[in-house]
């Protein structure tokens, strides 16, 4: 039987700029990711919608929570297999589009992890590692876009 989880987060806007909502214009696009016990994470709107280049949009969360989850999975299924990852570095790229009435989606993600690994290590088995981790990762499971992974592998001495 499957485990019911809850994840919760709390978003507090900072980008009212003395009169709210009164126009368009008139109110900034930022927001915090601030939990009880953790660092606070200052975001703003994509810089393509008025938003500071400077800070986490909606759509970097996304892109990153998504490696992130696979990088997780990945060293696990790597330390079960035996296979010895000394670093592990990725640079994700999500495909999207925005619709001239402005709605927007991501169309596909694709994972580019470079990855060391002790020399002697079955690069085929690591490189088939990746294609289960998205039986078990949580993101990976729950977005509606196709996620593909292009891993690069590195042999470094023991």
């Amino acid at each position: 039987m499957a485990k019911l989880h809850d994840f919760v987060s709390s978003i507090v806007w900072t980008g009212n700029l003395g009169e709210g909502t009164r126009t368009y214009k008139g109110y900034g696009r930022t927001w915090d990711i601030a939990l009880p016990g953790k660092e606070i994470i200052h975001c703003s709107n994509d810089p393509l919608l008025g938003g500071d280049p400077g800070k986490m949009n909606p759509e970097d969360l996304l892109i990153s929570a998504l490696s992130a989850c696979h990088m997780l999975w990945y060293l696990h299924l790597a330390s079960n297999a035996g296979i010895v990852v000394t670093s592990y570095r990725d640079d994700p790229v999500g495909h999207g589009e925005t619709l001239p009435n402005g709605a927007g989606r991501f169309l596909s993600a694709i994972l580019r992890p470079k990855i060391s690994v002790h020399q002697g290590a079955d690069l085929e088995r690591a490189a088939e590692l990746h294609q289960k981790v998205h039986a078990f990762c949580f993101i990976a499971r729950s977005v509606n876009f196709p996620v593909s992974c292009e891993p690069t592998f590195n042999l470094v001495a023991r």
